[in-house]
C-alpha cells in the first residue's frame, strides 16, 4: 500500500476527509493526492506521521502497525499517578474516561 493509501485509510478511521487534513496541515488541495505517482517528501510524510502518531515505516508500508502501543498496565500506571488536571483533582471517573479514550485511540 502506498503513502497515499495509508493517508486515505488513517483519515476514514479518523472521520477526515483527504482534503480536510491537508487544511489542517496547511498543504494545497490536491497535495496526497499527487503521492499516488510521485514519491512523497520528507516534511509531508513526517507531519502526517505526527499528525496521526504513526511511524514513517507503516506510511510508506514498511510495517503493518502503527507505534502507538502502550501496554494497559502501562496506562493504569500513568493515570494512577496523575494527581490533578487544571487544578482540580481527577477523580476515579475522569481517570476511566481517560482511559477508555485513550485505549480506543491507542487500538486504531
Amino acid at each position: 500500500m502506498n503513502p497515499y493509501e495509508k493517508i486515505k485509510d488513517l483519515t476514514r478511521q479518523e472521520g477526515i476527509s483527504v482534503r480536510e487534513l491537508e487544511k489542517r496541515l496547511g498543504y494545497s488541495n490536491g497535495y496526497f493526492s499527487k503521492w499516488k505517482t510521485v514519491s512523497p517528501n520528507s516534511d509531508g510524510l513526517s507531519k502526517v506521521a505526527d499528525y496521526f502518531n504513526v511511524s514513517l515505516d507503516y506510511l510508506v508500508g514498511r510495517e503493518e502497525k502503527n507505534n502507538t502501543s502502550f501496554a494497559s498496565d502501562d496506562l493504569n500506571k500513568i493515570l494512577d499517578n496523575a494527581k490533578s488536571f487544571d487544578g482540580k483533582p481527577i477523580t476515579e471517573n475522569d481517570k476511566e474516561a481517560i482511559r477508555l479514550f485513550l485505549e480506543g485511540r491507542m487500538s486504531k
